[in-house]
């Protein structure tokens, strides 16, 4: 994937100048502030060249704004009167480098080779010196993953939110859990992460908040400090988190909220200043609506969301993942000369991988230890398996009520519950009338019960009745 410029100059000779310059680039123009801010969060460049004066503001003050995006953009200061006071305020904002108009093109050439190679250089050394700084660890090609990576850098800035991390399995959601952390302030100390699916409801609660001695059978004689405690002053990731169960939930918000909690058996409270990342695949809206996670939680979690996208979904980052993970795992499996045909990397470009990226990680693996010669082939990669996913036992009745549904003769009965709407009548009061009619029937003229079901509160309804001239059943309360 070819860098991304954006320069932002009101003068069109200037913009132009620019685009032939680096023709073998892609260049993204901007004409004032405002213009620059929308690509900047549309593109993510790779660099900015931006003029310091702007018809709507100054180019100085845009430069902080542009960080606030992406803190790590290489910027280039184009200015008419160079100063002393000029460089060292661009130095205190961020530029990385400054230059005067007039200027020949083969300077802003070399500069933005330079800064760009120096980028590069950065992260080929971050990553194989192995240093855990969020952006060595994960491989950003693609936009999508781009756009994730600016988000993680403005998350880490801000060392006590809580985010919420959303994404299919495999897609690398404890990754980005811990790139928030190693960017962070928080950094220091303790990375803590507990898989909510794979404990039962009072090991889960012992493992996050410890217990105090003889809290219950098999109980340490001494007691135990929980997750929170441990990654007191540093992060705590919850993976998986809608499987948490409900009564759980309830501990979880006030830890949450209050920044204390009890251990299991304990009367004192204890305090920590802890960040949590939670992570989940599961739709949890949904899971609101279906009564299996609590309402209050999923805002509390949700204060910053990061969704994840799915492989499939960012395929510039295919082949650059399968290389970072070549080079590591290649030699760690004693073949350092192995190296991805074009036609295998043809293969894995047109793959879907719905295992994302942990079934990419196993597929280079495999192939590494499997190919027969240094060049790995399209058939040393297992990219054919059909995958069947065993529903849960609540997916599985709904598949054969489905099933079964599909094998039954039509009927023209609607079924039990439905609500027919008149051809001549689908004007939006009709339809409520309808609805809370249905809702009322349903809940034996019960008022509260109906405006529970409609989820609305009972002075709602009441207001709704009389506006939409909807009589109660007799005896309705």
């Amino acid at each position: 994937m070819t860098p991304t410029i954006l320069v932002v100059d009101d003068e069109p000779s200037i913009r132009l100048a620019v685009k032939r310059a680096f023709a073998e680039h892609t260049v993204r123009e901007a004409v004032d502030c405002a213009q620059a801010l929308e690509l900047a969060r549309e593109s993510y460049p790779d660099i900015c060249i931006l003029d310091q004066k702007l018809p709507d503001g100054d180019g100085l003050a845009l430069v902080a704004k542009l960080k606030g995006i992406d803190p790590d953009l290489p910027v280039v200061l184009l200015t008419g009167h160079g100063s002393v006071d000029l460089a060292v305020e661009a130095l205190k904002v961020g530029v990385s480098d400054f230059i005067e108009k007039p200027f020949p093109l083969e300077r802003l050439r070399t500069t933005v080779r330079n800064l760009l190679e120096k980028q590069a250089l950065g992260r080929q050394v971050k990553r194989l010196s192995g240093r855990n700084d969020g952006r060595s660890r994960m491989i950003a090609s693609s936009l999508a993953m781009k756009r994730v990576l600016a988000l993680i850098k403005r998350v880490a800035g801000v060392p006590s939110t809580t985010v919420l991390i959303q994404g299919e399995s495999g897609v690398g959601k404890e990754l980005v859990a811990k790139a928030i952390h190693e960017r962070s302030a928080r950094a220091d100390k303790q990375f803590v992460a507990i898989n909510c699916a794979a404990l039962s409801e009072h090991l889960l609660e012992a493992e996050l908040f410890g217990y105090e001695k003889g809290a219950f059978t098999g109980a340490d004689s001494k007691g135990k400090s929980g997750l929170f405690e441990v990654a007191h002053g540093g992060t705590i990731f919850l993976d998986e988190v809608g499987e948490m169960p409900l009564a759980l939930q309830t501990k979880l918000l006030r830890a949450l909220q209050e920044r204390r909690f009890r251990r299991v058996g304990g009367l004192a409270d204890v305090e920590v200043d802890v960040r949590v990342v939670a992570a989940t695949n599961r739709d949890l809206r949904a899971e609101v609506g279906a009564g299996r996670f609590r309402q209050d939680l999923y805002f509390r979690l949700k204060v910053v969301p990061i969704p994840v996208p799915p492989l499939r979904e960012r395929r510039d980052d295919i082949l650059a993942l399968a290389d970072h993970l070549l080079a590591r795992l290649a030699p760690e499996l004693g073949r350092p000369a192995a190296t991805l045909g074009d036609a295998a990397r043809a293969a894995m470009r047109a793959y879907d991988w719905p295992g994302n990226v942990r079934e990419l990680a196993n597929a280079v693996e495999r192939a590494v230890i499997c190919a027969e010669a240094d060049e790995i082939l399209p058939e040393d990669l297992p990219m054919d398996e059909q995958v069947v996913v065993q529903p849960r036992a609540d997916q599985a009745a709904g598949l054969r009520a489905v099933a079964a549904e599909r094998e039954a003769p039509p009927s023209r009965e609607p079924p039990p519950g439905s609500i027919v709407l008149p051809p001549e009548q689908r004007d939006l009061a009709t339809v409520e009338a309808l609805l809370i009619r249905a809702a009322l029937a349903e809940c034996g003229g019960q008022k509260s019960k109906a405006a529970e079901r409609l989820g609305i509160n009972r002075t709602t309804l009441y207001n709704k009745l009389k506006e939409l001239g909807v009589e109660a059943p007799e005896g309705a309360a």
